[in-house]
């Protein structure tokens, strides 16, 4: 389908899941789209670009997977921001243009649910209640993750971008680290999730560092990390 899962490949037989030892219904590994975002970003920062048939087909698989409001679902993370997040970003690491139309889109769903106090927030409840999506209390991690997707698609004078980038040096704590009581690690949706306590504080020094490269033209060299 042009896209990558997490651990193998076309393993994706629903039979499987009606087998009394398939364990909550997570026997499969089907393709998602932030994984398959997250190789676009792999492979564009070795090299690849649209001339690949690989890179074709994952655009393709992203393109066909994206919501009617412009999001992606997160297999990964909590949830449409993070996988909005990554799609944007692996297709700006890939050389995608950014302008067009069905890229904006997502950009746009990301401002849309900025929060009054200008960070993003997202529950584990999106998972079996789509309509959800992009609604909860602000989070440090999952700003970060709404700043990087606006910043790929390469306008980081948009009042989205430096309203959230304040709210992550409001919300910080003095010894530099960023408080966060919120599940935004996904295990098996709907089954579980996951807290790590990294998230807190990796990604809002990555979102940080992400605008500060970009504003100051610091970019990965494509094929710098290339092995032939």
């Amino acid at each position: 389908d042009g896209g990558w899962g997490a651990f193998d490949k076309n393993v994706t037989t629903p039979w499987l899941e009606d087998m009394p030892f398939a364990d909550h219904n997570a026997i499969l590994d089907p393709t998602c789209s932030d994984l398959t975002a997250r190789t676009l970003e792999l492979l564009g920062y070795i090299g690849f670009d649209r001339r690949a048939k690989c890179v074709r087909d994952a655009i393709k698989y992203l393109i066909d997977t994206q919501d009617e409001d412009g999001s992606w679902y997160g297999r990964w993370g909590v949830n449409y921001i993070y996988g909005t997040w990554q799609v944007l970003r692996g297709l700006r690491a890939i050389g995608e243009d950014m302008t067009q139309d069905w890229i904006l889109r997502g950009r746009d769903w990301l401002e849309s649910c900025q929060n009054n106090d200008a960070g993003w927030g997202e529950t584990c409840g999106t998972y079996e209640n789509p309509s959800t999506k992009g609604i909860g209390e602000s989070t440090a991690s999952q700003t970060a993750w709404a700043i990087m997707g606006i910043c790929a698609c390469g306008d980081l004078d948009r009042p989205s971008i430096q309203r959230g980038l304040r709210y992550l040096l409001r919300s910080q704590n003095p010894d530099g680290s960023w408080d966060e009581e919120q599940i935004t690690g996904t295990g098996f949706p709907g089954v579980f999730y996951l807290k790590y306590d990294m998230y807190r504080q990796n990604f809002p020094l990555l979102a940080l560092a992400t605008y500060v490269n970009a504003r100051n033209g610091l970019t990965y060299r494509p094929g710098f990390y290339r092995c032939d």
